[in-house]
């Protein structure tokens, strides 16, 4: 749990702080997506906020629940990869699908996507 708490700290504080700098309008446009401005893109956007807030609650809970040594952290942390990984997905397969292809939102969403696999087979182990 020790790698895998400094991950969800840093994932779920930043979908956190995300969507907190979206909504008040601090992040600058040429960090932005392309077509920031577009309602359509701006709904896609925003269609994440429950997905990723779940993905924040569940991941901080993980880790609250593993330091009172509570067993049900193993499940809650589960749920949170697996819907981490759903989340950096659909991102993923959006920007494919647009052959748009920008670094800056590239990343952190292969980032989304691939480090849950590392993580995931460790809790679905049977015994």
């Amino acid at each position: 749990m020790r790698v895998l708490k400094w991950f969800f700290l840093v994932v779920d504080f930043s979908f956190i702080l995300y969507f907190s700098a979206t909504a008040i309008g601090i992040i600058p446009i040429e960090y932005a997506y392309s077509d920031y401005t577009n309602p359509i893109l701006v709904s896609w956007n925003w269609s994440f906020l429950p997905l990723d807030i779940v993905i924040s609650l569940t991941g901080l809970s993980s880790i609250y629940l593993h330091r009172k040594g509570r067993a049900e952290w193993k499940s809650i942390a589960l749920l949170s990869l697996v819907l981490t990984f759903c989340s950096g997905l659909m991102a993923i397969s959006f920007w494919a699908i647009r052959l748009e292809f920008d670094a800056v939102w590239w990343i952190p969403n292969l980032v989304l996507l691939l480090y849950p696999l590392f993580f995931i087979p460790k809790f679905m182990k049977v015994g």
